[in-house]
């Protein structure tokens, strides 16, 4: 069983890809472990797409149970038929812009105020994610995903609101039930 997790930036899909892994005793893997190169400065370098697409798919070959959080729409066709089950997370924007603040906070503390390139990191990061909702973000928006959405071969589920991830896997569990 395949799992694919996926919504915007701070919509919840690590944290529920995590817990839900954790549950079922799954392999879990990021998209953003793949996407970015290791670097002093995280988030900062990206991977080439054609290692990034390899990686994934050898470390998914060896997993025959694995749930991977965070978005593929970039990543070509050949995923809308890789998964048994997608999971479409979506919160409203002011939440999801508050948790994004928060974990930004978390990561880096006051440099992303005090720290010139941090803080220009920071708002670069945050005026990307805001556009997800509008449209306004190239690339990775919410059009770009329900187009996405719409491709996909396999069951999907949409979760909308700020729902606890003990419900989220509830929700999960008994979509799975039925597939």
């Amino acid at each position: 069983m395949k799992i694919h997790i996926m919504g915007a930036s701070c919509a919840g899909s690590t944290t529920l890809g995590k817990a839900l892994a954790q549950h079922l005793n799954y392999t879990y893997f990021d998209t953003d472990d793949y996407f970015w190169l290791p670097s002093a400065v995280p988030y900062t370098l990206k991977r080439e797409t054609a290692n990034r697409i390899a990686m994934l798919k050898a470390d998914l070959s060896v997993s025959p149970n694995a749930i991977v959080g965070g978005s593929l729409v970039s990543w070509g066709d050949e995923w809308l038929t890789k998964f048994d089950l997608v999971v479409f997370l979506y919160i409203p924007h002011g939440i999801r812009m508050q948790r994004l603040h928060n974990r930004e906070v978390e990561r880096y503390g006051e440099q992303i105020y005090s720290d010139p390139f941090r803080a220009d990191q920071y708002k670069k990061f945050t005026d990307w994610a805001s556009g997800y909702d509008d449209n306004t973000t190239n690339g990775r928006n919410l059009s770009v995903h329900q187009l996405w959405l719409s491709r996909v071969t396999c069951p999907l589920l949409k979760i909308e609101g700020d729902t606890s991830v003990a419900r989220r896997i509830d929700m999960i569990m008994n979509k799975l039930q039925n597939i």
